[in-house]
């Protein structure tokens, strides 16, 4: 099962115990200075940071308190999931979280978040787990599904019809509000119903050889799915706060009201653009264009905001993560 069991000789899997952490963390670590490096406007948006470091030192400390407490947040969800699968301490799901969140940094689409929680399972858990952080990610998916609806719909509603954001029209967005609201009731459905969907599986023969991989989910219930929920929503509006402090440092003047809308209509996007890891920054950078420039002229602190969330959100997180994976041990049971 998955990394499971092998056959290999004891001695080559000691090898590869005290070899592949370390090889990992130099991997990893390319990859995020990489990110850096390449990162459009990072020089411009360094002298803004490092100006915004001196005047307001406090402030960029509860920045990086408020990333504390959301990853934190994440680890906790996680640590629950997978309680019917393994037990592990909530330092451990920090570990995981942050781990996968480094292989993110060059895997797409999230399978990398994946890649490096199964790490941390014990063998012929790890296949398992993955089911687990799908079901975590989906209650991320829902929340910022719900708050970027009405945070798009109350931004684009005083403009005109023929208005455009982006070079989209409004009656465009405005169709495609619907669809997604469509698709997120479809989600909230099959998050809340997971455990009968996952009974109904098991009936059908084609799936009975790999049902052990899914066949944790049958334990959740409503309360445990309804505290992850709430789990996501608490981070969710960690992120908002993060943003409106950020433009509060790097000076950027916006309502909050519209300045929180227009953060949940980007985090929206975000979710259902594509993006390859390398091009995040710049799709991040992009829409925070588009969509805040509607409310500032401020756009060297509109990129600068966009980038230093992102150093401190995933970056940094990254890289501590990539330090956890040095003590990873492939073969170990934990």
């Amino acid at each position: 099962m998955g990394l499971a069991r092998s056959n290999l000789h004891p001695k080559f899997k000691k090898v590869l115990d005290y070899c592949v952490g370390p090889l990992l963390f130099v991997v990893l670590t390319y990859f995020i200075v990489k990110n850096i490096k390449e990162t459009q406007n990072i020089t411009a948006a360094w002298v803004e940071i490092k100006a915004a470091f001196y005047s307001h030192a406090w402030l960029l400390s509860i920045l990086l308190l408020l990333m504390c407490v959301n990853w934190g947040l994440e680890a906790k969800k996680w640590q629950l999931l997978i309680r019917p699968v393994q037990k592990v301490s909530l330092f451990t799901g920090f570990q995981a979280v942050l781990s996968g969140l480094s292989f993110s940094i060059f895997i797409p689409n999230g399978l990398g978040e994946y890649l490096g929680r199964m790490m941390y399972m014990q063998e012929g858990k790890r296949l398992r787990s993955l089911s687990v952080s799908f079901v975590g990610s989906l209650s991320q998916v829902i929340i910022t599904f719900i708050t970027g609806i009405a945070g798009t719909f109350l931004l684009i509603y005083p403009m005109r019809m023929e208005h455009s954001v982006s070079g989209i029209s409004t009656l465009w967005l405005k169709g495609l509000l619907f669809v997604l609201a469509g698709i997120t009731i479809v989600l909230i459905i099959l998050y809340f119903k997971i455990s009968w969907i996952i009974k109904w599986i098991e009936k059908i023969p084609f799936f009975k050889k790999y049902i052990y991989i899914i066949q944790s989910l049958e334990t959740y219930d409503t309360r445990l799915l309804s505290k992850v929920l709430f789990f996501a929503f608490v981070r969710y509006i960690i992120f908002i706060l993060q943003y409106l402090l950020v433009f509060f440092i790097l000076g950027v003047e916006m309502p909050v009201a519209e300045t929180m809308y227009a953060t949940a209509s980007m985090f929206l996007l975000m979710a259902i653009i594509p993006t390859i890891p390398a091009a995040e920054v710049g799709v991040r950078g992009e829409l925070s264009l588009q969509l805040f420039g509607l409310l500032s002229l401020n756009k060297l602190g509109i990129i600068s905001s966009a980038i230093l969330i992102w150093l401190v959100n995933l970056i940094l997180p990254a890289l501590i993560g990539s330090c956890f994976v040095l003590g990873i041990k492939i073969f170990r049971n934990k």
